[in-house]
């Protein structure tokens, strides 16, 4: 199992608008429970759109995976977990999906961010500005 290098963790409730006719939630929802976390994980590093990045780099998504285990529904406790794998040439994050009403694993998956400059240039590297807030 590869180190933890930062990791987060948020509680959710599934709401109804995101099952379908047989009460199960769609696939596509599991993609915003780990953006949910993400967000949270970038945050408490001080990380979010106005903070540094906005203001000098652009993130942005070039892959993600689902691997889904056990279904979701309607009115499911959740817990998103979300830790930082490598952050060397480009942010990835993982992300696990705990059912605390079932007591199962339902997915788990990935993101993976590059990140540019302002013009849109490619940076094959973090950038150390990004890369101490990440380790702080």
């Amino acid at each position: 199992m590869t180190a933890r290098l930062k990791e987060t963790s948020i509680e959710l409730e599934v709401p109804f608008r995101h099952v379908d006719m047989m009460g199960v939630v769609w696939h596509g929802h599991y993609y915003a429970y780990f953006e949910q976390a993400r967000t949270e994980l970038l945050r408490a590093c001080n990380l979010d759109a106005g903070d540094l990045i906005g203001a000098r780099f652009v993130f942005f998504v070039i892959e993600s995976k689902c691997r889904y285990a056990h279904p979701l529904y309607y009115g499911d406790r959740i817990r998103v977990t979300a830790w930082l794998k490598d952050i060397q040439h480009r942010i990835h994050i993982a992300y696990e999906i705990r059912n605390l009403t079932h007591e199962n694993r339902s997915a788990r998956g990935h993101t993976i961010l590059a990140t540019t400059d302002l013009e849109k240039n490619l940076l094959l590297e973090t950038p150390d500005a990004i890369r101490r807030r990440l380790l702080a």
